[in-house]
């Protein structure tokens, strides 16, 4: 079986042991070791019941946000978001469950190296499909064992109305390449695909958004009629 399938396998059925918490966050956030068939598996569980409510977004739907989000960004070939699923048997509750990856916290977007930089194309155009009200500099990072880039914390996303907040506005009025829009042309799936885990109108809101892109063919400017920059920023 390969690693990816190992993962997966893990994550799916695997037992939890609780580890630590992080607490920079607003929400409940947990470090936890999944032990499957043997072997010890490092993720990060997001209980429902942990999430601080927001006025614009439902109550505990953050979780179901973050699975969401993995499943466009391997919907879109992108695949840079861990493999993150659902579980309703979490230590406290239902919540998702995202595989771990080491990296240097210390290298984020503000201190990348304008060759990364130019790397994040695909998360760019990934956080305009999924309407990210929160993409902050930390939230992209490359992992030490192949210097591969993932991105993470989507729980503020697939919002109706338009809400996009991100720190990575180096493209904005560029030329979207036909690779990265190609993949937007094959939205047929996507009712099913994420009824599980959005609105039937936050699903009609991101396939017009992918509709609206694949027409303008560029990177979007920053809206002038309000905040589109997220805070903190890191």
């Amino acid at each position: 079986m390969s690693d990816t399938n190992k993962i997966k396998d893990a994550l799916q059925f695997g037992e939890y042991e609780l580890k630590g918490q992080f607490v920079l966050g607003s929400n409940y956030t947990f470090l936890v070791d999944v032990h499957h068939a043997g072997e010890v598996f490092p993720a990060v569980y997001k209980p429902s019941r942990g999430e601080q409510p927001l006025w614009d977004f439902p109550e505990n739907t953050l979780a179901l946000r973050e699975v969401a989000a993995y499943l466009l960004s391997e919907a879109l070939g992108y695949r840079f978001v861990p493999y993150t699923v659902l579980r309703e048997d979490g230590p406290f509750g239902s919540g998702s469950l995202q595989h771990y990856l080491e990296y240097d916290v210390e290298y984020h977007y503000f201190k990348f190296t304008p060759e990364d930089r130019q790397r994040l194309r695909p998360v760019v155009l990934f956080d305009v499909i999924a309407n990210n009200a929160d993409r902050k500099g930390s939230h992209v990072f490359f992992d030490k064992a192949a210097h591969k880039l993932h991105a993470i914390d989507h729980g503020i996303c697939f919002h109706e109305e338009s809400k996009l907040r991100t720190v990575i506005w180096d493209f904005a009025g560029q030329a979207i390449a036909d690779e990265l829009l190609d993949p937007l042309t094959r939205t047929e799936g996507w009712h099913a695909l994420f009824e599980p885990y959005l609105s039937p109108g936050e699903i009609a809101a991101m396939i017009a958004r992918a509709d609206q892109i694949q027409k303008t063919r560029a990177f979007p400017h920053p809206a002038q009629d309000r905040r589109t920059f997220p805070y903190p920023p890191i």
